[in-house]
């Protein structure tokens, strides 16, 4: 027998960014009590576990719940994102959720929430510090919030081997270095590796003195082209528009990112690196500046094993030292990327239905649950957009998008919803553009004139894809 018994309409597990969202709407807009079950010690999910200097890579106008602000509303004076609106270091946005949790969701009298419990499944959980049993009667749904699985480096195992005496470490303890080493490997090629490499060269490391093991270069999204202030419409809303145009004018996959590239809604590190992979990371343009300072970038695949005396790669092996420190920047931000129906019987999934945006996908399904009744119309709505990996997840993950938002454009409920929530910055900046601004109407028809041509030319090149072809 279960040593407490509890009752609530929604158990949420996880009470992270994405539990957090979804909950906060499900106060908003209906009458429901939440349960809310979660294995940390207090809320925000991973980012009780980030690098000290992580910050977030998208303005954070576009994160958190929908209720509360997190942006100051600050365009960033100094620093590599200077110029544009600011980025929430992880210190803001951990007491940002604590914040919510604190004065929104407990005052509300509708919101039991369990820190430091394990969920066994079945509306069971127990105490991690007490050993206590719960069981929940659920009158609704259970939202697993932890499906997506984000991963960082502090808890992240590496898939390599490491001998004894070789100094290693995850991107946590970069600031705890105490002595200069005969130089640093930086393990990694996403996100985690440019934030690493990026705040090494802020504490002015000799540029000269990184290496970069990097098996994958990426694709990289221009930062400026994803400001949700008007003063940013033609760089935000014009990206939208040259995306389009390049995929309706485009020929071939390939001729399809050389055109993203020139139309600079695509970035690269080396000009003479094809990137393969693509996993929807910003840079500014003094960052790829910095990045482009390391010019000892290593790109013969993943690491295998690290020696006293070498770097086995999967192409070959490189010299390394006991003297020089390695970082592990191996971790992927998300590794569940399988899809599954968001809404199924009395479950409810989570998953990204706009791109780059889990925490507004959290809170639109949210939405979708409190207003619509039938599941088929719900998982319509909420076709899920994947998470991308590879270069041409790119092509699936546009795809996806448009599919979706051409279908709320159809919904006048669900339009108005888009221009009342926070979280949804582009919709408000198109719909508010007066009939006489000329110049950002030009913007806007280039977009839409050229939509339909473009996913038809995406859709062309996902069936050569599922045919094997890529030219």
């Amino acid at each position: 027998m279960p040593d407490l018994t509890h009752e609530t309409d929604y158990l949420i597990v996880g009470c992270g960014a994405v539990g957090m969202a979804f909950a906060d709407t499900l106060l908003t807009e209906t009458d429901a009590t939440i349960l809310i079950v979660d294995r940390f010690h207090k809320p925000g999910g991973h980012w009780n576990l980030a690098y000290p200097f992580v910050t977030l890579h998208q303005p954070s106008s576009f994160y958190g719940v929908s209720s509360r602000e997190l942006s100051k509303g600050l365009i960033d004076k100094v620093g590599l994102n200077a110029g544009l609106n600011e980025l929430a270091s992880g210190a803001e946005v951990s007491a940002y959720f604590d914040n919510v949790m604190r004065e929104r969701f407990l005052p509300s009298g509708r919101v039991q929430y369990f820190p430091m419990c394990d969920y066994l499944g079945d509306g069971a959980f127990v105490s991690m510090l007490t050993g206590e049993t719960h069981q929940i009667k659920i009158k609704q749904k259970t939202v697993d919030a932890t499906y997506l699985k984000t991963t960082v480096p502090s808890t992240h195992k590496p898939s390599f081997s490491i001998a004894p005496g070789v100094l290693f470490m995850p991107l946590n303890d970069l600031p705890k270095v105490a002595k200069a080493p005969a130089g640093y490997v930086v393990i990694g090629g996403g996100k985690t590796g440019i934030d690493a490499c990026l705040w090494l060269l802020e504490q002015n490391v000799n540029p000269d003195d990184i290496r970069w093991i990097m098996p994958r270069d990426a694709w990289l999204i221009d930062r400026k082209n994803t400001q949700p202030t008007v003063e940013f419409f033609n760089d935000s809303i014009g990206a939208q528009a040259a995306t389009m145009e390049a995929a309706a004018l485009s020929e071939s996959m390939y001729d399809l990112f050389d055109r993203l590239e020139a139309a600079g809604v695509f970035l690269r590190i080396d000009h003479n690196v094809r990137p393969s992979m693509f996993h929807g990371a910003t840079v500014s343009a003094l960052e790829l500046e910095q990045l482009r300072r390391i010019r000892n970038v290593i790109r013969m695949g993943r690491v295998q094993s690290i020696s006293a005396l070498e770097i086995v790669l999967a192409q070959g092996a490189i010299p390394t030292s006991t003297e020089h420190l390695h970082i592990d920047c191996s971790a992927s931000a998300l590794t569940n990327l399988t899809m599954k129906p968001i809404f199924a019987g009395d479950v409810i999934t989570p998953q990204t239905v706009r791109s780059y945006q889990p925490v507004f996908s959290a809170a639109f399904i949210a939405h979708v649950e409190a207003t619509y009744t039938d599941e088929a119309t719900k998982n319509k709505i909420c076709s899920v957009v994947p998470l991308p990996n590879h270069d041409t997840d790119w092509i699936r993950l546009t795809i996806a998008n448009l599919m979706n938002q051409f279908m709320w454009s159809q919904d006048k409920s669900i339009q108005k919803w888009l221009l009342g929530n926070r979280l949804d910055g582009f919709s408000k900046l198109v719909r508010t553009v007066a009939d006489d601004d000329d110049e950002k109407q030009v913007v806007i028809k280039r977009m839409r004139s050229n939509m339909q041509a473009a996913m038809a030319k995406l859709q062309g090149y996902i069936a050569q894809i599922h045919a094997g072809q890529k030219s």
